[in-house]
């Protein structure tokens, strides 16, 4: 999806000051809506933008680079469904949703980084039950995009728990989890 000056969208996310995003798929033929999905302000992350090229020489606005929010990064947990196929979610359940979130808001924008992109690898594996050494193999992708944490697996374990504790996993047994209630896996 398309969005606006790289520089800015890296700097709104950087001071956390993002808005939220409103996704809205509608049939054009009848002009109803037909899905609305909010992607909370603060499940985004800097992981998820993607800087296009910039503009030509021959452009207006020759230089400037644009950015683009890459959806299918952003874990399905983040992204709650308002309106699904014409029909409107109960409010309770958009609501209970996104105060399972909420707790991300209060930590710092490099703590929820590193919560969202543990919960993307988890995602990533395509199963609902894992174990923290198949998390583990991500290893040297998280140590890339944290290139100052020296300590990743504590940090990967941590993290897990982070989750654990927001209810979006399940610890069964030392050492395995599993993904908690029925969000589909990417």
């Amino acid at each position: 999806m398309s969005d606006g000056a790289y520089s800015k969208m890296a700097e709104a996310i950087r001071q956390d000051r993002t808005p939220n995003l409103f996704a809205l798929h509608y049939d054009a033929g009848t002009w109803s809506v037909r899905n609305l999905v909010l992607v909370p302000r603060f499940t985004y992350t800097l992981s998820v933008i993607r800087c296009r090229k910039a503009l030509s020489p021959n452009a207006e606005r020759h230089g400037w680079v644009g950015c683009s929010i890459v959806l299918g990064e952003i874990p399905p947990e983040a992204k709650i469904p308002v309106i699904v196929d014409g029909n409107v979610r109960p409010q309770a359940e958009i609501r209970s949703q996104f105060q399972k979130l909420l707790k991300l808001g209060q930590r710092s924008v490099e703590a929820r980084g590193w919560t969202l992109a543990v919960l993307n690898l988890v995602h990533s594996l395509g199963k609902r039950e894992f174990s923290l050494q198949e998390v583990y193999e991500f290893e040297d992708e998280l140590a890339r995009l944290h290139p100052a944490n020296r300590n990743v697996k504590p940090k990967i374990r941590q993290q897990l728990q982070e989750l654990r504790n927001m209810g979006l996993l399940e610890f069964l047994r030392p050492g395995q989890y599993r993904l908690a209630g029925g969000e589909p896996l990417m």
